[in-house]
């Protein structure tokens, strides 16, 4: 073979090598969807029956009565809600999360799950397979070999490339179908205590049970279903269920796969509801121009918006960058923007009208409205609304509030580098 042959070949291989990386990018960064493109007008409130209505059908499942919630804050109360509902269980276990790390408390939820699964209880463990990179190989074989059953959503393989910038982001733990839970923590060290220093981060996660715990179940089975193409189905994981509460409630997934569009057009609907506040807790606050939109709507119509972020304690730091790039219009309609300051915050939580409630896995970024699966619980209920108020008011005074005179002097350096962090805000 010639030496002109040999580069020749090269070059086809070289080519080729080129179109498939392209191919796969071109996959993970693009849609071949339309994609929500406008506002929401404003229309009904978040209490009218017809939002409540549209919202059910649009999003896919009902509104439904009969619920309890109970707020839990930080790790030191909500591992211990989430582990004694595991030690109890009589049927069934699903867990689905984001984060699996190594370290105390995950040997604490490996050694609660492998009991109850020697003991009969049917466990079902799905991890994500980025989130779940420091959790320890041993552990995961402790947890097989104890008759857990461990799946991995999207690992790594040639067949996938596809899909890997396609991550679950959802955390949900249901128990005998009966009791659920969702929020912002994973299951790491980094959540335990009280949110005191640096080290263990502020968090929120909310215990469910009533009707609404089947439509969690469902949220749990639509990714299972995905890793394992099985079916998990019976009272175990689908028993009648008694109203347990006065709260009415749903729980929605959104997923690039289908319906990936229902997280954003959950938000902009319930945005474009407010009639007089809008409180919101955001882990990572990337708006776009549609989410900015629809807050800078809000605001011209004299509605109350209040945002706590994380301030310098943050986990990512080009996200809280791309995050001030885009204050600006926000600050100078009047929206007040607090920094939380004594550790990482990672709640996640909008307050529409003291009345509505969404909480669950969901940034507000381009990454959990347009390329993660996640999963939202939403509350109807003035006295719960009420109750997570106070929490965010409690939050606010631990945060710093940044006024749009401050934002305006920030030195050029640091503007530079806000603006450059906003170019890839579309993958944030």
């Amino acid at each position: 073979m010639g030496w002109l042959t040999r580069k020749r070949i090269g070059w086809v291989v070289s080519g080729a090598l080129a179109a498939f990386v392209v191919t796969v990018l071109m996959l993970n960064f693009t849609g071949g969807e339309k994609r929500i493109e406008h506002r929401i007008p404003h229309a009904q409130g978040v209490r009218d029956a017809q939002f409540q209505r549209e919202i059910g059908t649009l999003l896919g499942p009902p509104v439904l009565a009969g619920n309890s919630i109970r707020n839990l804050e930080n790790g030191d109360t909500i591992f211990p809600a989430m582990l004694q509902a595991i030690r109890g269980a009589r049927h069934s276990i699903t867990f689905e999360t984001y984060i699996y790390w190594s370290g105390s408390i995950g040997d604490e939820f490996a050694v609660a799950l492998s009991e109850r699964a020697r003991a009969g209880v049917k466990v079902h463990v799905l991890l994500d397979w980025v989130g779940s990179q420091k959790i320890d190989d041993r552990m995961l074989a402790s947890l097989r070999a104890a008759g857990v059953q461990v799946e991995l959503f999207h690992p790594l393989r040639w067949y996938s490339l596809g899909r890997i910038n396609n991550r679950t982001h959802r955390k949900l733990l249901v128990v005998d179908g009966q009791v659920g839970f969702t929020g912002g923590v994973g299951i790491a060290d980094l959540w335990s205590g009280s949110a005191s220093d640096p080290q263990h981060w502020r968090d929120s996660h909310y215990e469910l049970r009533g009707p609404a715990v089947a439509q969690m179940q469902a949220a749990f089975m639509d990714n299972w279903i995905k890793a394992t193409g099985k079916v998990l189905s019976g009272p175990a994981y689908f028993p009648a269920l008694e109203p347990a509460g006065g709260a009415r409630a749903q729980v929605f997934v959104a997923s690039p796969d289908g319906g990936g569009d229902s997280m954003m057009l959950m938000y902009l609907m319930a945005i474009g509801a407010a009639r007089q506040t809008i409180d919101l807790s955001a882990s990572y606050f990337v708006p776009d121009e549609l989410t900015r939109g629809v807050l800078l709507d809000a605001l011209r119509r004299g509605v109350k918006v209040r945002i706590i972020v994380p301030g310098s304690n943050i986990d990512t730091e080009v996200v809280r960058k791309a995050s001030r790039a885009e204050w600006g219009q926000l600050l100078a309609a009047g929206a007040q923007i607090f920094e939380y300051q004594p550790t990482m915050f990672h709640c996640k939580m909008l307050v529409v009208d003291r009345h509505l409630v969404s909480v669950g896995s969901t940034n507000f970024d381009n990454r959990s409205f347009r390329l993660n699966e996640e999963a939202n619980l939403n509350i109807y209920d003035d006295a719960f609304a009420e109750h997570v108020t106070g929490v965010f008011e409690a939050d606010l005074r631990h945060a710093r509030r940044i006024t749009y005179e401050q934002w305006q002097q920030r030195p050029w350096r640091e503007k530079l580098l806000e603006h450059t962090a906003a170019l890839f805000s579309s993958q944030l």
